[in-house]
Parts: structure tokens; C-alpha cells; sequence
């Protein structure tokens, strides 16, 4: 089995919240494009909440995260993991991403939303614990998984949860 990378996060200085997932799964790595599998809802809900009509190129995705002052990343830097479910990551491979220089790049965050239960975990387990004591004062909230093996919500459930990545 072969290691596997995440992307580079997708920020400006304008950031004021971060959204991570785990591990980009194997579409995604093909692309080399976040969220790239058809039937992850990801892009659907997001540009749904954040008012963008019809279909957007990928660039046109980040350029509305940013100007909504979101930022998207993964928490694992990398892992040894066949295929692309959470479940299959080798705990003992896990590398996390460096979030204290990120922290410090883009001092304006004050959220951090999970996208689902496998991000959050490994960066509580993995992430937190190596940051400074500062991070903790960040406002972190779990959000349904926009996998499509995530489908004990409905997508009019998981859209209605995801309008909380709204920042005032």
C-alpha cells in the first residue's frame, strides 16, 4: 500500500473559518481536486449556502470560499490508506497537517468546522494537542459528512447543518 497526500489548503489572509476533512479519497487524489467524487455533496451544499446559482468551474468554488472568508483543508498531512473510506486509514501512518504555522498565517480564524465525525477525531487526537493553548479558545463544530456513505441524513438535513458555516 502506497502513502497518500493531502492538498495544499485552499486560504487567504481574509479567512475567518477553516473547514477540514480527513483525508482526500481516491477521486479526489485523481483530480487533485477536494471533493472531486460525483456524489460527494460537499460543493453542492456549500455553494448551495453560500447563494452561488448554477454549475461553477472548481477555481470558481475556491474563489467563493475565499470570498466568503472560508478556508478548506484536511487534517492528515498523509496516511497509508487503501481505497478511500475513513475507516481503512493505518493509525500508525498518520501524519497531520502543520497547523500552528497555518494558525499563524491566518490569524482571523475563529472556527473550525469538521466535516463529519473523522476530521474531527483526528484532530482532537492527533492536531490539538500540539497546537498552542490559544487554538482551544476556537470555536470548533462537527457537520454531517458529505460522503455519499454518510446517508443517515438527507440532504435537505445535511444542507440545513451546513448554513451554520456562514460567518457574520
Amino acid at each position: 500500500m502506497s502513502r497518500v497526500h493531502s492538498f495544499a489548503p485552499v486560504a487567504d489572509k481574509k479567512a475567518r473559518a477553516l473547514i477540514l476533512g480527513s483525508m482526500p479519497g481516491e477521486a479526489s487524489l485523481k483530480a487533485g481536486q477536494y471533493y472531486a467524487h460525483p456524489r460527494n455533496a460537499f460543493w453542492s451544499i456549500v455553494c448551495r449556502v453560500l447563494g452561488a446559482r448554477g454549475e461553477l468551474s472548481y477555481e470558481a468554488r475556491l474563489r467563493l470560499l475565499k470570498a466568503h472568508g472560508l478556508a478548506l483543508w484536511d487534517v492528515l498531512g498523509s496516511c497509508v490508506r487503501p481505497g478511500s473510506s475513513d475507516s481503512a486509514i493505518q493509525k500508525s501512518s498518520i501524519r497531520v497537517n502543520e497547523f500552528a504555522a497555518f494558525f499563524r498565517a491566518h490569524p482571523g480564524i475563529r472556527y473550525v468546522f469538521f466535516n463529519g465525525a473523522k476530521a474531527e477525531e483526528c484532530y482532537r487526537k492527533y492536531a490539538l494537542p500540539a497546537l498552542p493553548a490559544g487554538c482551544a479558545a476556537l470555536e470548533y463544530r462537527r457537520l454531517p459528512s458529505t460522503s455519499p456513505a454518510h446517508a443517515a441524513l438527507s440532504p435537505a438535513q445535511k444542507y440545513k447543518l451546513w448554513k451554520t458555516i456562514i460567518i457574520p
